[in-house]
């Protein structure tokens, strides 16, 4: 195997992470590289080193964080803020020392103003006051956009950043105070359903808008931005529809087979009103979601089902 097909997926366990592997291992003719945190601690400066040292990749994705949802985003956002910056400066520091060819950074959707026009274009960056409940994981994220730039602008490092929409796909966070939207409706209506509850209970109002893009279909993206895109220039990788949370909730107890009621509990934040990515530019380049919405949700659940003990409670 050539050393220059070598590959470091940084957070490979993660819904991104393991999608990205899996599309590598589809591909073929690449030498991946995962670490889990107990072999490598992407928040020890001197291990991330070594490794990089050692292993050499070529190139590197970085899809290693520390993300949640907004009650997880409000409750820690010291943790969003630092964690994530650490690993971020970590692997961007000892890719640039050890010579990696091509870095993809995945930011976030959260990066751009609370009242960006809509849908939201690459322009919109920096032209506006954040979302409050998740500024401090949205800063730290502004912050490795800054840096690759910042790499390639001082050392002509070919560092790129991508801004994925909502994601979900297998190994997602179930986990009721850490996980994002999605997620966390699959949990709790699979819990309502085998409980025989007469209602759930979902927080704000259902109004705001969002648009969800499948794991593999980010996967496929990234792919094709580590072969074909290189600019300082950030570029947006969503599929351009958008919905309301309460209909997303309809699609989720849909299947589920959850015959209850929905409750929206309106002393919650909703969030940002709307935000709908304008993907325009990544399908200018042949990408294109492939994965139907409905058919993504009936599959994470069927996930869920077979990988967390808690779903047979």
């Amino acid at each position: 195997m050539s050393e220059e097909k070598s590959i470091f997926v940084a957070g490979h366990r993660g819904v991104v992470g393991s999608a990205l592997v899996r599309a590598l291992v589809r591909r073929g003719g690449w030498k991946i590289l995962t670490r889990t945190r107990a072999e490598l601690d992407l928040l020890d400066p001197a291990a991330v080193r070594s490794f990089f040292e050692k292993e050499k990749p070529t190139r590197v994705v970085l899809a290693a964080a520390k993300v949640g949802g907004i009650k997880a985003n409000n409750d820690f956002p010291v943790e969003f803020l630092l964690d994530n910056l650490k690993v971020q400066n970590n692997v961007i520091e000892s890719s640039h020392a050890s010579g990696v060819k091509k870095l993809l950074f995945l930011g976030s959707s959260c990066i751009y103003p609370k009242f960006a026009e809509q849908p939201i274009k690459e322009e919109s960056f920096l032209t506006g006051a954040l979302e409050p409940t998740n500024d401090a994981y949205a800063i730290a994220k502004i912050a490795g956009i800054k840096l690759c730039q910042a790499y390639r602008k001082e050392y002509g490092d070919h560092y790129i950043s991508a801004m994925p929409t909502n994601m979900y796909g297998p190994n997602d966070n179930y986990d009721l105070d850490g996980s994002h939207v999605l997620p966390a409706m699959i949990r709790k209506f699979h819990t309502a359903k085998v409980r025989d509850a007469a209602h759930v209970t979902l927080w704000g109002t259902g109004k705001p808008r969002r648009e969800f893009l499948h794991s593999d279909d980010l996967a496929e993206a990234c792919l094709m931005l580590l072969e074909k895109y290189d600019s300082s220039e950030i570029i947006n990788v969503g599929g351009g529809v958008d919905l309301p949370i309460a209909d997303l909730a309809r699609m989720v107890q849909e299947a589920t087979e959850f015959k209850g009621k929905i409750v929206w509990d309106t002393t919650q934040p909703d969030g940002t009103p709307r935000k709908l990515m304008d993907g325009s530019k990544i399908r200018a380049m042949g990408w294109e979601p492939r994965v139907p919405l409905g058919k993504g949700i009936r599959d994470a659940y069927q996930w869920y089902l077979h990988h967390h003990p808690e779903a047979e409670v």
